[in-house]
């Protein structure tokens, strides 16, 4: 399979997009990726790139986008960072690839068993890791059904925070960006959740949180953000 073009980047749609996404997932977990001459999508892409799909991940490092999603070199852009949280760089990163590289879909990859978020639950402070966490920590909060056992021991708190982390951070991209907000409410670029089984390597993606030509909140009302999510 050759590398993307200019041409195909650009008649792409951020629902074609997202469905190239599933589809390479769900080869990916019937082990039938795609053939690909890596060698000649270098040369193909030598003298540019044009990706469809930009994906904030963990740095975990059995969530690597391009495998997960059967992708070859210059398909999607890789954003990763313990947690998928959201700061100013990683914002920058999302509005270069879209406004300016024209990727067509963002989508915020959370997933199961996650050290940064169980380290969150934990309350966890070290060093620099420590500011990291702190990011994370509102999720934390903000997962209510959980009376006893708040803590990384308690495997189903630990994923229900984490999906709310990715809820959250799939809204602070609009609500922090006015690039990708534009963007979304001109139905040029997709945004949505999704959840990485470990264990599986399934992706579920939350399709109550796709933006694409209208912007939705998730939190409207503190005591009872957690009803907002999927399960």
């Amino acid at each position: 399979m050759r590398a993307r073009t200019r041409e195909s980047q650009f008649e792409m749609t951020p629902s074609e997009a997202l469905r190239h996404l599933r589809d390479g997932n769900q080869r990916f977990t019937s082990n039938l990726r795609t053939h690909r001459n890596l060698l000649q999508q270098v040369n193909d892409t030598r003298e540019g790139q044009f990706p469809i799909a930009t994906i904030l991940s963990c740095i975990d490092s059995r969530t690597s986008a391009e495998l997960i999603f059967d992708q070859g070199l210059g398909d999607v852009f890789s954003i990763r960072i313990a947690g998928t949280v959201i700061n100013d760089d990683i914002l920058g990163s999302m509005e270069f690839a879209t406004k300016i590289a024209g990727s067509k879909l963002i989508v915020v990859l959370g997933h199961s068993s996650c050290g940064a978020i169980k380290g969150a639950c934990d309350h966890v402070q070290l060093g620099n890791l420590s500011t990291l966490l702190n990011k994370i920590e509102p999720s934390v909060y903000f997962e209510r059904q959980t009376v006893t056992d708040r803590s990384s021991n308690n495997d189903a708190f630990v994923e229900r925070v984490a999906e709310i982390q990715v809820h959250r951070s799939v809204e602070a991209v609009v609500e922090r960006s006015v690039v990708i907000r534009s963007l979304v409410e001109k139905s040029e670029v997709g945004l949505v959740g999704a959840y990485y089984d470990v264990e599986t390597g399934g992706v579920r993606f939350y399709d109550g949180t796709y933006m694409c030509g209208e912007i939705k909140h998730f939190y409207l009302d503190v005591p009872d953000r957690h009803s907002m999510l999927p399960g």
